[in-house]
């Protein structure tokens, strides 16, 4: 072993190294907190209000960026990038913080790039005065930056639940988290509610999330419910659509938060090209500054309605919004859902303002006891500025102060560094005005201090009026899934004539009729053999019945079309079958109608109806499909009128009419007898007869069993 390689505990190894990085990540990059933060946005905001940025005109971009650089301590691209996200021209958020200037790209857009930061301009908008309003008394906890050189807040004392209002996404290790934003005036409706009444139900007050892009949410009250519940579930967005009758074509003008105008582009191109959808003649992308717009022109008699349908299916004009509540509290990662988020929001709050009015009672006190000094010296004046005149040295003032008017060493420097102007009776009683206010102030925030309730009146205060203030109609409208034409997957579905070709060695060929009228012969392996043809539509299902008494189900559109010059599909690949399980025969159906005759080698035959494979769900395999007690010797579908041409091993053929053989409801029947046999001879084949010709006449049964007839 080489002498300089020293051997580790591999566990130990990770957790020394790999958990560290794990955690800073989760606790310091990609979860929100309370305060519905990252921080990296909260590092940007914060940088923006110590520039002023929230009162005064925009600045430069780049200046913000090499600003926050001082907290932040990446590189200036991925700065810009979050700063561009909470921007009022990028459209990401519900209430954006950033009110920018300039080409800011767009969240609908993928290939729509944002200006350089040196050509756009920023400041904070002004909503912020919610986020910054309690920032300078104290509300919230500081620590240092990377280098120790400035301090920087913790959280955010936000006035509102900015954390389900504006939208959130983050990716950690071994987690994520994935937040829907809701409407502001439904969330300060809600939290409001849930300060009155903790049991209050949340549904009442928040319909649904509300996306800044629009569009329309397909409602369903169990989803809903689960997600304020729980923090997790998912839901559908879907486009707003009209269709322009004068020339012909669709206008999309609000998509899903989660997509872009370009993936929806890029999709129905696709479809187009591999001919799923034939109703498109051209779509484009006419976004302008009035906003989104996607135009899909039409060919002629197509229906518009049904045509979108099929686009909502498709394509991501229809999409999921899978929701995970994952948020640092405490530093402590959690999955909550919305009463729970509301309660550590408002746990936050009232510690923002008990330590906020707290600090004012402290500051009120202080300058209290100042004014307290300043009422003692209105006892005699004369005396006061005596003992100053009289004092030979400066540093005994404050001492000779204190001595003779019984104050403070505080008290003291205060009146000591009075001006000579400001000793009169006159600005001196002005100035004692201000005790008894104090005295009122200090007494009231500290009557809110001690009061639960009383603290949860001012969050509510504010709450009305940020609801007053910034509430907006909401942009996602709701549709309840009631309200939801369902269409048909068989729409979907493109209708034609197929013919089916199964082989000996498993291939399966799906050929439009088409193709085949302009085909040669059919192309397969050299010891192959077709064993079974038979017409169809691409909207049928196909039975697959196997020789270890299963069937599978396949839908035929789903199974690619072939040409006779390709071997077509192997089945076992695109089914699960069991070792040494082969497919004995295959019959198509739409409607389920007819029988399929299962024929053993002991001269019964099982005439089972087609409706017995027929599943609700979507169901690919079915067991016990026909009698396992006897070997099987062949499989035909027949309807009532058809015939059926029974051989035995010695070469006797019956001729029976389908309609004689009595139906069995259980699929694994072992049947009827219906040809009969000896111990030496059993049946040896079944199959179906096109037609009932008179040298065929000559063997039919007109009972059964039947022996059958020599050929």
């Amino acid at each position: 072993m080489n002498e300089n390689v020293i051997a580790q505990n591999i566990t130990e190894t990770l957790e020394n190294n790999y958990m560290p990085y794990a955690m800073s990540v989760i606790v310091s990059r990609a979860l929100p907190e309370i305060d519905g933060f990252k921080p990296s946005h909260r590092k940007l905001l914060y940088t923006m209000y110590k520039m002023n940025l929230l009162k005064s005109a925009r600045t430069k971009s780049a200046n913000i960026v090499g600003q926050t650089m001082k907290l932040n301590p990446h590189g200036d691209g991925a700065i810009y990038e979050t700063m561009v996200r909470l921007t009022k021209g990028y459209g990401a958020l519900n209430m954006p913080l950033v009110d920018s200037k300039g080409n800011f790209g767009k969240v609908y857009s993928r290939d729509m790039a944002y200006a350089a930061a040196r050509y756009t301009e920023a400041k904070l908008s002004e909503i912020c005065i919610e986020l910054f309003k309690d920032i300078e008394e104290n509300a919230v906890d500081y620590i240092d930056n990377y280098d120790s050189t400035m301090k920087e807040p913790v959280l955010l004392p936000v006035t509102f639940p900015n954390i389900l209002v504006n939208p959130n996404q983050g990716i950690a290790v071994g987690m994520a988290s994935n937040i829907c934003s809701f409407n502001l005036k439904e969330i300060c409706e809600a939290t409001i509610a849930y300060l009155k009444n903790e049991k209050a139900d949340m549904a009442k007050y928040i319909l649904a999330p509300d996306f800044p892009t629009g569009g329309a949410l397909l409602y369903h009250a169990g989803e809903m419910e689960e997600i304020l519940n729980t923090g997790r579930g998912s839901f559908k967005v879907r486009s707003k659509y009209s269709y322009v009758k004068k020339e012909n074509c669709i206008e999309i003008t609000e998509i899903p938060y989660t997509t872009t105008v370009e993936a929806i582009i890029d999709k129905i191109e696709e479809l187009v090209k591999n001919g799923k959808i034939k109703e498109i003649s051209d779509v484009r992308d006419e976004t302008d500054l009035s906003g989104l717009k996607l135009t899909i022109d039409l060919k002629r008699g197509i229906d518009p309605d049904l045509l979108m349908s099929k686009l909502f299916k498709f394509t991501t004009l229809e999409d999921s919004f899978s929701c995970n509540f994952n948020i640092l509290v405490d530093g402590k990662p959690k999955v909550m859902g919305v009463k729970e988020i509301l309660a550590n929001w408002c746990v936050f709050r009232r510690q923002c303002i008990i330590r906020k009015y707290t600090y004012n009672i402290e500051k009120m006190e202080k300058k209290h006891h100042l004014l307290l000094g300043l009422k003692q010296i209105l006892l005699d004046i004369d005396k006061a500025i005596e003992i100053v005149r009289n004092t030979e040295k400066e540093k005994q003032v404050v001492p000779n102060l204190m001595s003779t008017f019984d104050i403070s060493e505080m008290q003291a420097e205060y009146v000591a560094e009075i001006k000579l102007r400001h000793l009169n009776k006159q600005y001196i009683l002005e100035t004692l005005k201000e005790l008894e206010v104090l005295e009122n102030e200090i007494a009231k925030l500290k009557d809110i201090i001690a009061s639960e309730d009383k603290v949860k009146k001012v969050i509510i205060d504010e709450l009305k009026q940020t609801q007053k203030k910034y509430a907006k109609d909401r942009t996602t409208d709701i549709l309840k899934h009631t309200e939801v034409v369902v269409t048909p997957n068989e729409v979907f579905i493109e209708d034609y004539n197929v013919k089916l070709f199964f082989t000996d060695h498993q291939y399966l060929k799906k050929i439009t009729l088409v193709s085949l009228r302009s085909s040669g012969e059919q192309k397969i392996k050299e010891d192959d053999s077709i064993i079974q043809e038979l017409e169809s539509s691409n909207k049928s299902d196909l039975l697959l019945f196997s020789n270890k008494c299963n069937v599978y189900k396949l839908k035929l559109h789903e199974v690619e079309d072939s040409k006779a010059s390709q071997f077509g599909v192997y089945l076992p690949n695109i089914l699960d079958l069991e070792e040494n399980e082969q497919i004995i025969a295959i019959h198509a159906t739409t409607d389920y109608n007819g029988y399929m005759l299962f024929g053993f080698d002991t001269g019964k035959i099982a005439k089972v109806p087609v409706l017995s494979y027929e599943t609700k769900t979507n169901r690919k395999k079915l067991v016990k499909a026909y009698y396992s007690g006897a070997a099987c010797v062949g499989i035909v579908y027949a309807s009532e009128e058809d015939y059926i041409r029974l051989i035995r091993e010695d070469g006797k053929v019956a001729i029976v009419a389908a309609g004689m053989i009595s139906e069995k409801q259980k699929r694994d029947s072992s049947g009827v007898q219906v040809l009969n046999i000896t111990k030496k001879i059993g049946m040896k084949k079944i199959e179906k007869i096109q037609e009932l010709t008179e040298e065929n006449s000559r063997a039919a049964a007109k009972t059964i069993p039947t022996a059958g007839k020599q050929q």
